[in-house]
């Protein structure tokens, strides 16, 4: 995937720039390009077996695993901004947004990728990073950056939007799906890019253990090997 440049990627939780954009990433990182990315908060709310991962340690473990997976796609500049992950309705405090417009002023990407308004899946944190970061490139990118927004196309959704949602991934109008000649990105993976995908998911045990066990990681090797978004807007 040529094009993007030094990329910017605006994430609320530990997980959500690996499932929509780990192979960007470590394609970018590969060919020399720097990949900076930000995550809101630490995931302390995303506990899935709360006697396995107690909610007091699980801000420690989403960490740990973040940190495990940037290592297998060769990201090395990353910032919590260390904001309270509650639950999915509550939005994240506005005091993130100063500082993800000093990111964008000191890091002058030339790609930004984040959520839609819609947050992807309807959570609240999700938009906030949305809102966020389409702010902060509004007011700080560099002539000729681009904003892109991931999404879905109807063909992704129809399949696997079913099979998620045993697990309540996605609630009511999400995902966001645009028709694929209207994607900007719509990058299909290549064999080895996929294999490091789906390693780097494996890193985040606490949240995608229990799926890869009802599912299977053929599931996630179909599901994970296209990486779509749209384009928002163009710095002039």
């Amino acid at each position: 995937m040529d094009g993007l440049g030094t990329i910017l990627g605006v994430w609320a939780h530990p997980d959500d720039e690996t499932y929509l954009s780990a192979g960007l990433m470590a394609d970018a990182a590969r060919g020399g390009s720097r990949v900076y990315c930000v995550t809101a908060t630490r995931g302390e709310g995303g506990s899935m077996d709360e006697e396995r991962w107690p909610p007091a340690s699980m801000a420690d473990v989403r960490e740990k695993e973040l940190l495990s997976s940037f290592e297998v796609l060769g990201v090395t500049e990353h910032e919590f901004l260390g904001l309270p992950d509650i639950d999915m309705d509550t939005p994240l405090p506005e005091s993130g947004a100063a500082r993800v417009g000093q990111l964008m002023a000191e890091v002058q990407p030339d790609t930004v990728l984040t959520f839609g308004p819609d947050g992807m899946t309807g959570h609240a944190a999700h938009m906030s990073a949305s809102r966020w970061a389409t702010d902060a490139f509004r007011s700080s990118a560099p002539p000729g950056a681009r904003l892109f927004y991931a999404v879905y196309t109807q063909e992704w959704a129809d399949e696997f939007v079913p099979v998620l949602n045993k697990f309540d991934v996605f609630r009511p109008g999400t995902p966001p799906v645009v028709a694929r000649e209207e994607l900007a990105i719509a990058f299909v993976l290549p064999p080895d890019l996929l294999e490091l995908k789906l390693r780097a998911i494996e890193e985040h045990v606490s949240q995608v253990e229990g799926m890869v066990e009802a599912f299977g990681e053929n599931f996630f090797r179909r599901a994970m090997a296209e990486e779509s978004f749209r384009l928002v807007e163009e710095k002039s």
